[in-house]
Parts: C-alpha cells; sequence; structure tokens
C-alpha cells in the first residue's frame, strides 16, 4: 500500500521586547492555505532529490532548515535560536497530513527594526491576533518555554543589544517574567552568579550615564530569580 508523504516543515516564533513588552514577529501569508492571515515565519525542508542537479540546495537537517529560512526572511540569523517540539497532524494543515519542527528565537528589537515594517507585525504575546494553522499554539508553547526558562538562566540577556546598563537587564527580567524585582536583591544575585562584565563604556545622550555591560556567557542557575 502506498502511503502519502507527510508535509514537513519548520516554524520560528521570533519574541523580541518593544516597550517592555514580550513581544512576537508575524507576517501575512502571501499564498494558501490561509492566504492573507498572520503567521509565523517558515518554510519547507529542502531535501535533493536523486534527479535534481548536484549543486541543488539540501538542508542537512532542521536546524540547517530554520536558520537558512530566517536568513532569507530577515538576512541574519539569531543569536539565540532552540528547538522547541514538534507540531504535527492531520488537521493543522488543510493540504495534507503535516509536521513542522517548532524553534523558538530571542531577538533584540534593534535587529528585528532593521529589517523593516514591510515584513513583520508585532504583537503582545498575551493578546495574540488569530493567526494561520496552529500558529498560536506554538506561540503560547514557546512563550511558556522562555519564561519558564528565564527563572534561572539567561536567557533575557539574549533579548538585550550587546552593551547595556544593569538597569536595562532588571526591566528586561520584569518584563519576560511579569513581575516586579527589588533593585538590590536582583543586582546582588548577579553579581554572585558571575555572568555578565562591566566594559569601559558608559551610556550617551543622558544625563547621567550608567556603566554598560555584557554577557559572559549563557548560563544556568542553581536557584531562579
Amino acid at each position: 500500500m502506498n502511503h502519502a508523504l507527510p508535509l514537513v516543515t519548520v516554524d520560528a516564533v521570533l519574541l523580541t521586547l518593544r516597550e517592555r513588552v514580550l513581544q512576537v514577529a508575524l507576517h501575512r501569508r502571501d499564498k494558501a492555505p490561509d492566504h492573507g492571515m498572520l503567521a509565523l515565519p517558515g518554510g519547507f525542508v529542502h531535501v535533493r532529490d536523486d534527479a535534481s542537479p548536484d549543486d541543488a540546495a539540501e538542508d542537512e537537517d532542521t536546524d540547517a532548515t530554520v536558520r537558512r529560512v530566517l536568513r532569507d526572511k530577515t538576512g541574519f540569523t539569531p543569536r539565540y535560536i532552540e528547538q522547541l517540539k514538534v507540531f504535527s497532524g492531520r488537521q493543522r494543515d488543510p493540504r495534507r497530513w503535516s509536521l513542522s519542527v517548532a524553534y523558538v528565537a530571542l531577538v533584540p528589537v534593534e535587529e528585528l527594526d532593521r529589517v523593516g515594517d514591510s515584513v513583520f507585525h508585532f504583537y503582545d504575546v498575551d493578546h495574540l491576533p488569530d493567526m494561520a494553522f496552529d500558529h498560536a499554539q506554538i506561540v503560547a508553547a514557546a512563550v511558556a518555554r522562555v519564561r519558564n526558562k528565564s527563572g534561572y538562566s539567561t536567557l533575557p540577556c539574549t533579548l538585550l543589544p550587546e552593551l547595556f546598563t544593569l538597569s536595562q537587564l532588571q526591566a528586561t527580567y520584569e518584563a519576560v517574567l511579569q513581575t516586579r524585582l527589588d533593585k538590590s536583591s536582583f543586582r546582588r544575585r548577579i553579581d554572585a552568579w558571575d555572568v555578565v562584565e562591566a566594559t569601559e563604556a558608559y551610556q550617551t545622550g543622558v544625563q547621567r550615564p550608567a556603566r554598560l555591560y555584557r554577557l559572559k556567557d549563557f548560563a544556568l542557575f542553581d536557584k531562579t530569580l
């Protein structure tokens, strides 16, 4: 018995912080199905057919696929991206049985703004619009992952530019975790974890410029904030 092959795609949840609100980058689909609806950036896994030319593009794995797709759509590869989970089933795509390997990426807003307003529309992750396929479900899973992981890691730092102030760092954690953090306690924990380092640079264009810091490396903590 012959069986139809499933559609195999990747989808990327690009999360960023705009005006201290965690937002997701969506675009409008320009083809069926769900033409005109908001959706996550994504695409098909490229597999070279035996009859294809030797130089035909082929993705080594889904990690390569999502990086290719994001380079094509944004012009860059997010510095932090991780696989979320696989979403699959007959009902998620009207064409046929499909599966998508979903990824979540955290991107500083400055990088996404350089892509241009014509590419992405930004929405508060807690107030999502109607979306194509099962993309709202994918976004919800990504946000839950990020908020949980942010409580015990330096993950929110990847939403910041390379250099940032400690106040910006605290504000980022507060926005992602949806809570207020005591300033003195937060800074003691950051010092104890030894995950950021001071630079010789300071803010510009403000009355009382604060020192700028940079992340040493991604780290997991033994206790949550």
